[in-house]
């Protein structure tokens, strides 16, 4: 082979991508589908509060649980 020749396979060979592989989008399809049912889950609690205690009241509740993991969070995490 001549130099030339061997340069260009060289090139040839570095434009090769393998891409990110048939892995990579099982875990992304997997985080989707995870996603939407944690998703339904979440919606299905959100209108059963509303339908018992009002909107007002799922949105209290809810912001209630989130104050409960925000203080949970910071004691286990002083300096995070």
């Amino acid at each position: 082979m001549t130099g030339e020749e061997n340069s260009t396979l060289r090139a040839r060979d570095e434009d090769e991508d393998e891409g990110l592989g048939a892995g990579f989008f099982f875990k992304v399809a997997g985080v989707c589908v995870l996603g939407g049912i944690v998703a339904l889950i979440l919606f299905l609690i959100f209108s059963r509060a509303v339908y018992a205690w009002g909107f007002f009241g799922a949105f209290l509740a809810g912001a209630g649980l989130l104050l409960l993991f925000g203080w949970y969070f910071d004691r286990r995490n002083p300096r995070a």
